[in-house]
Formats: C-alpha cells, sequence, structure tokens
C-alpha cells in the first residue's frame, strides 16, 4: 500500500492443468450460457452496453470457449436480450476461445483484446465485421468505480 491507495491487483498469465479441461468438458455446458446471458442482460438494463451496437447483434450466434476448464458459453441476441443457447452451434457467428486467466486479464481491462489477440493469447474466429462491432462495443463498456477496484487499463 502506498500513500493510503491500494495498488491495484495484476492477473497473472497460468493455464489450469489438462485434467480440470478434460474433467469440465464432461460437464453440462448450458449453465454457463444461462449465466452469462444473465450477465450480460444485466448490462443492457443498466446501459452499460452502447444501444447502438446491439443492432448487429440480432439473431447472430456467438461461442464462449474457456480452453483450460472445458467450460462453453454459446447464446444469441434475440429481441433485446442476450439469450443461451442449450447446444453449441457446430459454426457459430463469432468464436472466441483463451484460456482463463486471459479471459480475466481481458475483463478485468488487464490487457486489450488486439494485445492478446496478436500474442496468440485469444483466438477469435468467424464474422470479421461482427468482431470488430463486438471489440469496440466492450471497449466502449463505461465500467462504474467501486471503492478500492480499479477496472482501468493501464
Amino acid at each position: 500500500m502506498t500513500d493510503g491507495f491500494r495498488e491495484p491487483f495484476a492477473i497473472p498469465r497460468f493455464a489450469l492443468p489438462a485434467l480440470v479441461a478434460r474433467i469440465g468438458a464432461r460437464l453440462p455446458q448450458w449453465p454457463h450460457a444461462v449465466a452469462l446471458a444473465a450477465g450480460l442482460n444485466v448490462a443492457v438494463r443498466l446501459k452499460l452496453l452502447p444501444e447502438e451496437s446491439l443492432a448487429p447483434l440480432e439473431n447472430r450466434r456467438f461461442l464462449i470457449d474457456v480452453t483450460d476448464t472445458g467450460g462453453r458459453a454459446a447464446f444469441t441476441f434475440r429481441d433485446g436480450r442476450f439469450r443461451p443457447l442449450f447446444s453449441i452451434p457446430e459454426t457459430p457467428d463469432l468464436a472466441f476461445r483463451a484460456n482463463l486467466s486471459t479471459f480475466m486479464q481481458l475483463a478485468a481491462r488487464q490487457e486489450d483484446p488486439d494485445t492478446l489477440f496478436f500474442n496468440r493469447a485469444l483466438s477469435i474466429e468467424g464474422d470479421t465485421e461482427l468482431g470488430l462491432v463486438v471489440k469496440n462495443m466492450l471497449d466502449a463498456v463505461e465500467w462504474p468505480n467501486f471503492p478500492g477496484m480499479s477496472l482501468s487499463r493501464r
């Protein structure tokens, strides 16, 4: 602690043991999709996601694949709401693949998507234009400031 201010916590790069992914891949995946869709809907209601960015997401299928946990979440955006998909689409419109630490660094804004992509820590597959829309939407999110917590990029 310096001058009464807490240093921001840095999320280290790590990969979970392969056993975790083997076990995680055998578990039901729909709970991940339900939780992610619910969280995204809260972000929409709180107006954290720019409304003008949501229209291009209509009826598109997305996949988040956390490679070192075996967890996968598929969802779509329809009629103004994110909705879970209860089966993984064979060819989603946009797929993000990375290990847990990479997604945590991205969510905490410790690293930006471009850096993670070019360092091959984040794989983005599918519709390039849609990928840019999602990336710009994530960059535009203004996270609320909570006491003792910093989510700004360094």
